[in-house]
């Protein structure tokens, strides 16, 4: 560890291997995994149809560049426009890079139009990435802190707020889009009223704005759908996708429909190991499984089947808790910073996380069974009501 910069908190464990919701480290222990990666290995570790594929396709072809057509890149793109109702797709490596394609795409959609400032409307407690331009972004001052100065070009307002979107619309006249992640993971795991997408589609369609989703996290059936805008009745412009697409193997994508779709160019925007065949095979033996196994129907039974026992293990709490989720996408909100939490479900061979400091941040594998949710759901009830239960002695 000495010779790697120090970006990282690092919690004091080893995994070498995986199989299922299940992570082994490197003495032998056996810990139950209710982050699957943040949100990445929505088929679980190591699952026996990507395992071939992945080996099928290392023994084939692993990379070409850009230069050339790719079968792979070319199924997927087919693949996830006719999931989601888009038209054109980018390939990348994650979801920063996705989300500044989107960014460049929205910007160079305003200069077509002779905006000589083309700016986004963007969220308050966001995350987008750490790129600079998605840093600049993201809603959240930590993350930013030392790495001024930031980009022009973005408005911030709060999320799940029309009114605030609407009076930007009035006042700027240089806006060119709206970039949201449609649940929001990082800031919280917050979701926003019925009506807020819709709200946002038609401001969109009304100042001929695009309207751009980071499905980065909540994306790829996470909510029980392919994609969380499809719990509403709207299409996005642009959507950007990440984590749960490749299953571990490193994948973004950009992906645009209508007057978004045609904005790039060649020479516009490029990536060299973007959309490599061996990325491109995992996200097809990916969206495989999950369709053929039926895991957005499990994602949605198994996370009621969470919240409802977390409500009932919680209930003498309820006055200071908020239960929220959508799928396998929980978040327990607690009165105050609850990070430690972490480190002692770590000692109870359970992985969880913590974020926006009080937000105790669930993100299951897909094809989780009640078993093992009904372990989760009964550790981290304990946890939490010991902690509130010590936090209130000290009081």
């Amino acid at each position: 560890m000495s010779h790697l910069m120090n970006t990282y908190a690092r919690l004091p464990v080893t995994f070498v291997k995986g199989e299922g919701v299940w992570l082994w480290d490197d003495q032998g222990n056996r810990y139950l995994d209710a982050l699957s990666g943040i949100a990445v290995c929505g088929v679980g570790h190591c699952h026996p149809e990507l395992t071939k594929a992945l080996c099928e396709q290392a023994a084939a072809l692993v990379h070409t560049s850009n230069l050339y057509h790719i079968q792979n890149q070319e199924r997927l793109a087919d693949r996830l426009t006719s999931l989601s109702g888009l038209d054109k797709a980018f390939f990348c490596n994650s979801g920063a890079e996705s989300n500044e394609a989107a960014i460049k795409l929205a910007r160079l959609y305003g200069h077509n139009q002779r905006i000589d400032l083309p700016t986004i409307i963007v969220m308050e407690r966001s995350f987008h990435g750490r790129t600079m331009a998605t840093l600049t972004a993201t809603g959240n001052r930590k993350t930013q802190a030392g790495f001024e100065p930031l980009l022009t070009g973005f408005v911030r307002v709060p999320y799940d707020d029309l009114e605030a979107v609407n009076k930007v619309a009035a006042d700027n006249r240089e806006v060119v889009a709206i970039l949201l992640e449609t649940y929001q993971g990082e800031g919280g795991v917050n979701f926003p009223q019925a009506s807020y997408l819709q709200g946002l589609r038609k401001i969109c369609d009304q100042n001929n704005w695009l309207l751009m989703l980071d499905e980065v996290q909540c994306g790829l059936g996470r909510t029980g759908k392919w994609f969380a805008f499809q719990h509403s009745s709207i299409v996005p412009d642009v959507m950007t996708l990440a984590k749960g697409l490749g299953s571990g193997l490193p994948i973004g994508a950009c992906l645009a429909g209508g007057k978004a779709a045609e904005v790039f160019k060649p020479g516009n925007h490029a990536s060299t190991f973007g959309g490599n065949p061996l990325a491109c095979r995992a996200a097809l033996a990916t969206l495989d499984v999950i369709e053929q196994e039926g895991l957005m129907a499990n994602a949605v039974a198994i996370g009621s089947f969470m919240r409802e026992e977390f409500k009932q293990k919680l209930h003498a709490w309820q006055n200071v808790l908020k239960i929220r989720g959508q799928g396998m996408m929980i978040g327990i909100e607690l009165p105050l910073p609850c990070g430690e939490l972490v480190s002692e479900a770590l000692k109870r061979h359970l992985l969880i996380n913590v974020t926006s400091e009080k937000v105790v941040r669930l993100l299951p594998a897909l094809n989780m069974q009640k078993t093992e949710a009904a372990q989760i759901v009964n550790e981290v009830s304990d946890l939490v009501s010991r902690f509130l239960e010590k936090s209130r002695e000290k009081q």
